[in-house]
């Protein structure tokens, strides 16, 4: 096998020549020297003297004649010797040769190096290397958000210093992240401190502010500011208070004078002027009763307290009167049932005809009330805020609370729980029981009647049965502060107008019928009072005149309906009208109460004229006719 060298001449050309190698394998090319991209151009020696480049012929000469395989003599080539494009250009020469000029006896091979002249063909040049590499992106380093606690600063590979030895322990390590930590500038690092103390602090400020407002040494303060920031300045600890005395070798001599015990003699002021004890016969005792008080409003205000016994002295109320009140009382407690209600049929003996729990609860906690109890406040409070929460549950959104009633009783209960509800509100005021209060008076203005009155369905033609029990809801609110419509009052006295015979002074049960009754007369003559008759009107004395003869307090015709209006009509109009009425009541009436056994404090309904209503509405119409005295307070002035 044979290999093709090239020799050169003195003259450049270049022959080729056979050199017979039968077993020596050939010998592969040189690798190219390192050096500046003008050494490894085939343009390198375009600037050399012919001197040189003969040298060069020479030495190439050399190496092709001899006989040894293997690699050329010279230096060792080591692998960084390689030419690569990702060589960086402009590097310094190995072994201290200069990049402008090589020496004759290492000439550079080139790849396909060919001489600038000669007869051969044409072999056209390679390409230039590229001057430069493509430009890289420096690295920069993202700084991360810290949180303030347990964060780190992010570093990149070869930030640190390695570590060569296991033997130089944590010691180059700490001072290698602390020589880290100094090149990392202060301003991209913020300490947090942690959220508890934060609030801690804001906390103690906020007390702070307090303090100073409400004590009497922050009346002085106008302004308060707080500076917050980080500090740039080292801060001395507020809170190292040298609290120690101070400590001198001075002795200090008070003068002689200084601590004198003699005794001054100085005169006080008196702060409390002299009183002389009055005489025992210039006090001079007041009577109740003798001299009219000033009554003050609303009406019910003299249900509790020293008002009430100054009425009770007025009018004539005495301890039999107050002891059946309270006997009566205790007999409705032991009536309640477990969830709140009253019964018109059980658990006592001779109950009504038909059950109407929302008229018995009603008429209870009027009896209740009127004696001074309240869901609040009372010897029977506990059982006036069952019964209460009983009937404001039976209250649908248009204020109607009779729905489980039946027939014509509704209108009754509906009319009764309406006064409960605005007595008990009169009574305290509390904001829970306004709203049911005053939609139960709403609804009272939308069921009245054209003609002004009510009666069993809500804008039926009236009767002054019903009438009379919606008057007294209707002042009850007036009394409580609620909203009533003047207009709705107005047109009441139209409708008494209407039912009214003896040209007002006495009443029927309805307008067109000219048979006026006692108890019709009684309750229209006390709607009369309420919607603003005087005292010494004529119509209002004829029939007060016509009932206290025709109609007196007669055990023997019991009527408890009756008892209950004109009871309250003698009350307010007072004078020898009351007088004689309440002489009888108040004796005859507290004798019929039961006095022993299971319905102890009752009256029993066997005898009277409304006995279809059972024992608990005659025992609360009775204990309505004892609570007068104080109940409502009187509407005219008794002088």
């Amino acid at each position: 096998m044979s290999q093709s060298l090239f020799t050169s001449d003195s003259s450049s050309a270049r022959t080729p020549q056979s050199i017979d190698m039968p077993s020596v394998p050939p010998v592969p090319p040189p690798p190219p020297r390192r050096g500046t991209p003008r050494e490894r151009s085939p343009w390198a020696g375009a600037d050399q003297s012919a001197e040189d480049r003969a040298a060069e012929d020479q030495a190439a000469e050399d190496r092709a004649a001899s006989p040894l395989p293997g690699p050329l003599p010279g230096p060792p080539q080591s692998a960084d010797m390689i030419d690569s494009d990702e060589e960086t250009l402009g590097a310094e020469p190995p072994h201290g040769l200069s990049a402008n000029k090589i020496p004759a006896d290492k000439p550079p091979t080139q790849r396909g190096d060919v001489a600038a002249a000669g007869n051969g063909p044409s072999i056209p040049p390679p390409p230039p290397p590229r001057a430069t590499l493509p430009p890289t992106r420096p690295i920069t380093e993202v700084s991360q958000p810290r949180s303030g606690i347990g964060s780190a600063v992010t570093r990149w590979r070869g930030s640190l210093p390695e570590v060569t030895t296991a033997e130089d322990g944590n010691a180059d390590a700490d001072a290698a992240i602390a020589a880290a930590d100094q090149d990392a500038p202060a301003d991209d690092v913020t300490r947090s401190a942690p959220s508890w103390l934060l609030s801690l602090v804001i906390h103690l400020i906020v007390l702070l502010i307090l303090a100073l407002i409400t004590s009497p040494t922050g009346n002085g303060f106008t302004n308060l500011v707080l500076d917050f920031g980080i500090s740039n300045e080292p801060i001395e600890d507020a809170l190292e208070l040298d609290l120690s005395s101070p400590q001198t070798d001075d002795l200090i001599e008070a003068p002689e004078d200084a601590l004198d015990d003699t005794l001054l003699e100085t005169e006080i002021p008196e702060i409390f002027e002299t009183v002389e004890p009055a005489e025992m016969e210039a006090i001079q005792p007041v009577l109740l009763g003798a001299e009219p008080i000033e009554i003050s409003k609303p009406m019910f205000s003299g249900r509790t307290g020293a008002m009430r016994k100054a009425l009770m002295a007025m009018y004539g109320g005495t301890d039999e009167t107050a002891n059946a009140v309270k006997l009566g009382l205790a007999w409705l407690k032991r009536q309640q049932h477990r969830s709140g209600y009253w019964s018109m049929l059980k658990p006592y003996s001779n109950g009504a005809v038909s059950e109407n729990r929302p008229a018995a609860t009603a008429m209870a906690l009027i009896a209740f009330a009127g004696d001074g109890n309240t869901h609040l406040e009372g010897m029977y409070r506990a059982e006036v805020d069952k019964g209460l929460k009983y009937l404001v549950s039976q209250q649908d959104r248009g204020g109607y609370m009779a729905a489980s009633a039946r027939g014509n009783e509704r209108t009754y209960a509906q009319a009764q729980a309406t006064i409960a509800l605005c007595e008990l509100y009169g009574m305290t005021k509390d904001s829970w029981l306004r709203a049911y209060a005053q939609r139960a008076v709403d609804y009272a203005l939308k069921a009245q009647a054209s003609d002004g009155g009510w009666r069993y369905r809500p804008n039926e033609p009236g009767d002054t049965s019903v009438t009379g029990w919606y008057v007294m809801a209707l002042q009850s609110a007036l009394g409580a502060g609620l909203e009533v419509n003047p207009g709705n009052m107005s047109r009441i006295g139209q409708y008494l107008d209407s039912a009214s015979v003896y040209y007002g002074a006495g009443y029927a049960y309805q307008p067109g019928r000219s048979d006026a009754t006692p108890t019709m007369t009684a309750e229209g003559l006390l709607c009369r009072q309420y919607l603003g008759w005087e005292r010494n009107d004529g119509r209002l004395q004829d029939g007060l005149n016509l009932l206290r003869t025709d109609a007196p307090f007669d055990i023997n015709r019991q009527n408890v309906y009756y008892w209950y209006y004109a009871t309250q009509a003698f009350h307010h109009v007072g004078g020898p009208l009351w007088t004689e009425w309440n002489n009888e009541m108040k004796v005859k009436l507290p004798a019929l109460q039961i006095k022993d056994g299971n319905e102890r404090g009752s009256w029993a309904p066997q005898g009277d004229r409304w006995s279809i209503g059972g024992r608990l509405y005659t025992t609360c119409l009775s204990i309505y006719c004892l609570e007068v005295y104080y109940r409502h307070l009187p509407l005219y002035d008794q002088n």
